[in-house]
């Protein structure tokens, strides 16, 4: 692990608490910014030390947005840490509780998943010290505000952090804009408040993200989602021949319909990346005709050949089309993740990224790229027409590419 001297504004986060600085009275403090920008961590290191500072065997909530999204982000970069600082961690995996001790003082933090509205339930009748919110932007307001009425013991305080979304968002609005009523301390930041990261990889980072995305998590901005889904495919090199190489791996993609268009996509695996070979598109309003499961499938079998396809993902809402598949007992179907937004910003980074590659016989799917927007009006969904493609792209994406591995920055003060 690689240690560096923190930034001011990271710092300010590290001590905003500590006697005699200027914000020890807030009663909140909001991170939000970049990503990448070392927020987190210090964020999670100043928690826990404020924790030790005020309170001694007291109950704390730490939460995301899913417990395994938690571990991922904040647990597990965070207790290495705490060690080498001296404290004693002890995880109890089945009740998602980490017992922290340093000397005679112990206190307890409780993990939190805040996925949807029925997650506000988990931590109702709880009495908290203080509650540390991951990314709090992507949580139910329902959720947010049951944990903070959970903060009934003097001296509780709020953590939040997030990268932005759109300015109408419910956490800007109640929070943000309003952070002086809040008593919060806000701090906006930037990649470049992060010490860590090299030139090198603050461009690596930049390059994986244009458009609205760009904005939002390389600029901070809490802007709205407006014009090309994915700008950046207009260009002439965004597509590519089909490989002449031999692939070692395929997969299938499926958006299923019968009134709106199917696509499915074909793709091959080679040196790591993912081409999308080849592609079926039947879209029956021009055709004049319904095409029905079986001949749907007909197609795909069509499609795919005599290649050995490690699985066919399809749209969660096809059930009948699943059961067919099913019921062939051919090809392993698996249902996919319809999480639009977070699976468009997949495909965005691995087209970036060079992860998959379409090819120029898919020639629905290079129309598509030029027609697919967002919605105006400052919601974040992108208009449901010419989409089709574009969602079994998505479910390929978020079924074969991994991008939670871009690895995590580490800090801790000069000794």
């Amino acid at each position: 692990m690689k240690f560096e001297t923190f930034s001011k504004k990271q710092l300010t986060a590290l001590t905003w608490w500590c006697k005699d600085s200027d914000y020890e009275k807030c009663d909140a403090i909001i991170c939000d910014g970049a990503v990448r920008s070392g927020k987190t961590m210090c964020m999670s290191i100043s928690y826990i030390g404020w924790a030790f500072y005020k309170f001694n065997d007291s109950s704390f909530a730490i939460c995301g947005k899913t417990i395994r999204s938690l571990r991922r982000n904040v647990v597990t970069p965070l207790l290495p840490v705490l060690k080498e600082l001296g404290f004693t961690c002890v995880e109890r995996l089945s009740q998602n509780i980490i017992e922290i001790s340093r000397g005679d003082n112990t206190n307890r933090f409780y993990l939190f998943g805040g996925k949807d509205e029925a997650s506000a339930s988990l931590i109702q009748g709880m009495t908290l010290s203080g509650v540390f919110f991951d990314e709090v932007a992507l949580m139910p307001r329902s959720f947010v505000e049951q944990a903070l009425a959970r903060c009934s013991v003097n001296g509780s305080t709020f953590w939040f952090n997030c990268n932005p979304e759109y300015p109408g968002h419910w956490f800007r609005q109640e929070w943000i804009l309003n952070r002086e009523k809040k008593n919060a301390l806000y701090l906006h930041f930037k990649m470049e408040d992060n010490p860590s990261l090299s030139k090198t990889m603050l461009n690596r980072y930049k390059s994986l993200y244009s458009g609205t995305f760009y904005k939002r998590f390389i600029e901070g901005m809490w802007v709205s989602a407006q014009g090309a889904v994915y700008p950046f495919m207009g260009e002439n090199t965004a597509f590519c021949e089909v490989p002449c190489e031999a692939f070692t791996r395929y997969a299938v993609s499926c958006d299923y319909g019968t009134v709106n268009p199917a696509s499915f996509g074909l793709w091959g695996e080679q040196g790591g990346v993912w081409y999308r070979i080849d592609e079926y598109y039947y879209n029956s309003r021009v055709q004049g005709v319904q095409r029905t499961d079986e001949e749907h499938y007909t197609a795909l079998e069509g499609l795919i050949g005599d290649k050995r396809v490690e699985a066919v993902v399809v749209d969660p809402s096809a059930a009948s089309f699943i059961e067919v598949i099913k019921r062939h007992g051919r090809y392993k179907v698996t249902r996919a993740d319809n999480k639009v937004l977070d699976g468009i910003r997949k495909v965005s980074t691995a087209l970036k990224d060079s992860k998959i590659k379409i090819c120029k016989n898919c020639k629905a799917s290079i129309e598509e790229f030029g027609l697919y927007r967002w919605q105006e009006g400052g919601s974040d969904a992108p208009v449901k027409e010419n989409d089709h493609a574009m969602d079994d792209i998505r479910y390929f994406v978020t079924a074969f590419i991994d991008d939670d591995n871009d690895g995590f920055f580490a800090f801790a003060a000069r000794r």
